[in-house]
């Protein structure tokens, strides 16, 4: 009976939030000819509103552990579906986020994003792409907001570890900021056709100082964001 559920709900989920972002995406293209500062409020709406589409749609619960960081940080969190993704404007209102540069291919909501401090990275491009990612990165803390980088460098299904992308320990070396680790949960609920109803816990660890080895910080990024993998069937708290 519970999948059944999930289903009419995610049947009903799925038109509300695509036709609905559409309505954000347009109303986007728009301001950047009239109105190009009004661009960051309409992408922060369209964040809360995937909030409340999955709260109210789905029955998701989001469940925030710790303290967000407000500047100066580097937050490095977990990747297992669009939901965080999606949802991080929402969740640090102040923030830019590094992603796969085919987002900002994507036809006018591209555009908006890279309004709103979304920062595109060309994965096979190596250096070349740490220096682009470094420049646009020091523009978004110069402006007091915190950068957000899902460090694995793609979704990891949920109960898995990946190792960390090489860009992201270039990036601490570079910027000496300390990093705040981010646990999120959301792939056993989110990232499937049928969505599930639920909760989703977001674990916020402690700062790590800047300036330490590579093999040292990413020791401890992986084992903070890795804080809601399942051990044996079940999830540590």
């Amino acid at each position: 009976m519970s999948h059944v559920r999930d289903v009419l709900r995610s049947l009903l989920f799925y038109p509300v939030f695509y036709v609905g972002s559409i309505t954000h995406v347009v109303s986007a293209t728009v301001m950047m000819f009239v109105k190009p500062a009004m661009v960051p409020a309409i992408v922060l709406k369209w964040s809360a509103f995937h909030r409340r589409c999955a709260s109210n749609i789905l029955g998701i619960r989001v469940v925030v552990e710790g303290t967000l960081p407000t500047s100066d940080v580097l937050m490095a969190m977990k990747h297992e579906s669009f939901f965080e993704a999606i949802d991080a404007p929402n969740l640090i209102p102040k923030c830019g986020v590094i992603a796969k540069a085919e987002l900002l291919r994507i036809p006018l909501w591209g555009k908006a994003g890279q309004h709103y401090g979304l920062i595109g990275v060309e994965r096979d491009q190596g250096a070349k792409a740490l220096r682009t990612m470094l420049t646009e990165a020091r523009k978004v803390i110069a402006a007091g907001r915190v950068l957000v980088i899902f460090p694995e460098g793609t979704r990891v299904p949920h109960g898995s570890r990946a190792p960390l992308a090489a860009g992201f320990a270039g990036l601490y070396k570079m910027l000496k900021l300390p990093v705040v680790p981010v646990a999120i949960d959301s792939g056993a609920l989110y990232h499937r056709r049928w969505k599930r109803a639920g909760t989703i816990t977001i674990r916020v660890g402690e700062p790590i100082p800047a300036g330490l080895p590579r093999e040292d910080i990413e020791a401890r990024v992986q084992d903070a964001i890795n804080a809601l993998n399942p051990i044996d069937g079940l999830t540590p708290r």
